[in-house]
């Protein structure tokens, strides 16, 4: 079977009881999310990642750990971008931390803003499905990266 695969890295970056999650707006749907996104050709993924945070965000940071893999699978006919492929999405998620910067909003990309939210009010918010494995990777830290169930 073809389909199109889409390398991605995004942080889970936590301080004082608060996560920093970027609000992801794109072809008429919307959540909040990790910072981060798709790889450029031949970047590395912390590299990536680093500057992902940076344009999402406004913030430097130092990448730490990965946590592990989160897979994404969406069939060619709920795609939102039209193509005909079905599509892979394949995270890669690290642990971060802010080393510099001030928080601003990115323009001309897919978030609209980011913001440090209260750990415990994320499962009331509108986001996306990789706020919760990050946060479980976060937590679990499997060694294989693998989140189980």
């Amino acid at each position: 079977m073809q389909f199109d695969t889409r390398p991605a890295a995004y942080a889970v970056i936590i301080r004082d009881a608060e996560i920093l999650l970027a609000y992801w707006k794109q072809d008429g749907r919307e959540g909040w999310t990790l910072p981060g996104g798709g790889l450029d050709l031949a970047e590395h993924p912390v590299d990536g990642c680093r500057r992902e945070i940076q344009e999402e965000t406004g913030y430097d940071a130092e990448i730490g750990a990965m946590l592990g893999i989160d897979v994404g699978h969406w069939p060619s006919e709920v795609r939102l971008d039209g193509g005909e492929r079905d599509f892979q999405s394949l995270r890669l998620v690290y642990d971060a931390t802010i080393t510099g910067g001030e928080l601003r909003h990115e323009v001309n990309g897919s978030t609209t803003h980011a913001a440090w939210i209260p750990l415990d009010e994320v499962a009331e918010l509108n986001r996306v499905s990789l706020v919760d494995a990050g946060l479980r990777l976060y937590r679990e830290r499997p060694l294989n990266g693998k989140l189980s169930g």
